[in-house]
């Protein structure tokens, strides 16, 4: 950890600033730079690293380690280049490159690029002291008094969530710190969690040299998306060894020391011997210590907030709430996402001019329902914007689902990848002739995920995006089957039917359910 200087210790406002930001991850640092472009002042308060969990044990730590498995795999599905894979993969080589992304914990850096935005970067604990006020305790003690014209902005993150069994505290199990800062592979390591951070894991581990067990509690893997992608997801992570266990509930954990295996109970009384066990289990907001309860709000808890990211139940329209610690959606760059629109709202109040709050406007988060977007890199990697066939359904829409097979239908998939395996299903409003939702499951399928974005973000009409033409020979091709699966369905979408199943699709309608209300 890098201490800050004398320069930075200074402060030049005297403790006022216009806004304080508590957090000084990604969204903090995002917030803090839209509202210093501004005009405005601003004090950034990080008790940790400046950086925040996504820089260190994230996104970037996590992504860095799971490429060269995924590198791999990807050479092991072309014809010639398998051949050049002949040994094993070098775990020196994997950590010392996610050392250098997460610059050995230092983030000397990351407080030079805040502090050159004329933000006043301070290291302690900051804790709200009713409105507008902040006291912050320092790495050397002291008590820091701030207070902020118009805005506290509470980035402060959130924290793996670990269940309260037998034995937990004894086995102390990993988090996602532990896997993605550890340069030990254990030889046997089971995963408890089947969402993005679990799957991520099991490929990232089974790929380095780990016996893996999956365990999921739910019947399938990533349950938030489509149930296609965790099928596929499973079937991959079980091709390249992980048992994949579902309705796998753990009851109790055993270990004697540190160094001892550990022994994880289920609930039907099987035993698993372990090395290491890893929780991905959930998050849990970091607002335990933040002062809530000075403001009339309770601790611990996610808290809610409007479309500008103002906090409810905060008096006096000052405190705002972005990234995790809102539980809108726990992801980085639907958080940054949330700072941009949140700094726009900030500076719009603080100058007194009229928010932009029409449907989509510049001062409203409306992407935080509609638009979405989330990728996973597992072996096939998976990727998904807006609404689920279900979602939709349950909000009210009247919906096609029409599905594809990109390794049947799409030449440059398998171009990619011999005997490409992959599927794509997007998600259409039959009313209105946009769409709602898309999801991908397939080798590189990330890279599609912001075409999909913009369409659904953008509401284009399914008519306009035929104009929008696919590169030859590319997996983007699929784009075009999945037009080509609806075009062969419209007329057809006034009564519900469960269509075809070809090789260049599948389509479905479904009606709006009875007494419901679209949102």
């Amino acid at each position: 950890m890098n201490a800050l200087t004398a320069t930075q210790v200074a402060d030049p406002q005297n403790g006022a600033y216009d806004v304080v930001v508590l957090g000084a991850g990604p969204v903090g640092q995002t917030v803090t730079a839209r509202i210093q472009s501004a005009g405005l002042t601003v004090a950034i308060v990080e008790r940790e690293l400046v950086g925040g969990e996504c820089s260190y044990w994230g996104c970037i730590p996590s992504k860095a380690l799971l490429r060269p498995v995924l590198a791999i795999g990807d050479a092991r599905r072309v014809d010639g280049a398998r051949d050049a894979v002949t040994g094993p993969i070098a775990t020196a080589g994997v950590f010392g490159r996610r050392d250098r992304y997460v610059t050995h914990w230092d983030d000397a850096g990351q407080i030079g690029k805040v502090a050159a935005t004329g933000a006043h970067v301070i290291r302690g604990h900051g804790r709200l002291q009713g409105q507008r006020r902040v006291t912050v305790t320092t790495t050397d003690g002291k008590e820091r008094v701030l207070t902020a014209r118009h805005a506290v902005a509470i980035c402060t993150g959130s924290t793996a969530a670990v269940p309260a069994i037998p034995g937990v505290a004894e086995a102390r199990p990993w988090t996602n710190r532990r896997a993605t800062d550890s340069s030990e592979v254990p030889a046997r390591l089971a995963v408890v969690g089947a969402g993005g951070v679990g799957v991520e894991m099991a490929t990232l581990w089974r790929g380095l040299g780990s016996e893996v067990t999956l365990l999921a509690r739910g019947p399938g893997l990533l349950p938030r998306m489509e149930p296609f992608i965790g099928q596929y997801v499973a079937r991959g992570l079980s091709d390249a060894g992980v048992d994949v266990r579902t309705r796998a509930h753990v009851v109790e954990l055993r270990r004697r020391t540190s160094t001892d295996p550990v022994t994880v109970v289920l609930e039907d009384g099987e035993e698993l011997v372990v090395d290491e066990v890893l929780f991905a289990t959930g998050r849990t907001p970091n607002t335990a210590d933040v002062g809530l309860e000075t403001v009339g709000l309770t601790p611990e808890s996610w808290l809610d907030v409007d479309d500008t990211c103002l906090v409810d139940g905060a008096d006096g329209g000052w405190l705002y709430a972005l990234g995790d610690a809102n539980h809108r959606a726990l992801l980085t760059h639907q958080g940054k996402y949330q700072a941009r629109i949140a700094g726009n709202a900030i500076t719009a109040r603080a100058e007194g001019r009229p928010l932009d709050t029409d449907p989509w406007g510049t001062d409203v988060a409306t992407a935080d329902s509609a638009a979405v977007p989330q990728a996973f890199f597992t072996d096939p990697e998976a990727g998904s914007v807006g609404l689920t066939a279900l979602d939709a359904t349950q909000r009210g829409h009247r919906i096609q689902t029409i599905d594809v097979n990109i390794g049947e239908t799409v030449p440059g998939a398998n171009f990619f990848a011999d005997g490409y395996a992959g599927q794509a299903r997007m998600v259409v409003d039959v009313d209105h002739g946009y769409l709602l939702g898309v999801s991908f499951v397939g080798p590189g399928v990330a890279e599609l995920l912001h075409s999909a974005t913009i369409a659904v973000a953008a509401q284009v009409p399914i008519e306009r995006l035929w104009h929008a033409v696919p590169c030859f020979p590319t997996i983007s091709e699929v784009w075009l089957r999945l037009l080509e699966a609806h075009r062969e369905t419209v007329g057809a979408h006034s009564e519900p039917t469960s269509a075809r199943e070809p090789g260049n699709g599948r389509v479905r309608t479904t009606p709006v359910q009875p007494n419901s209300s679209r949102v």
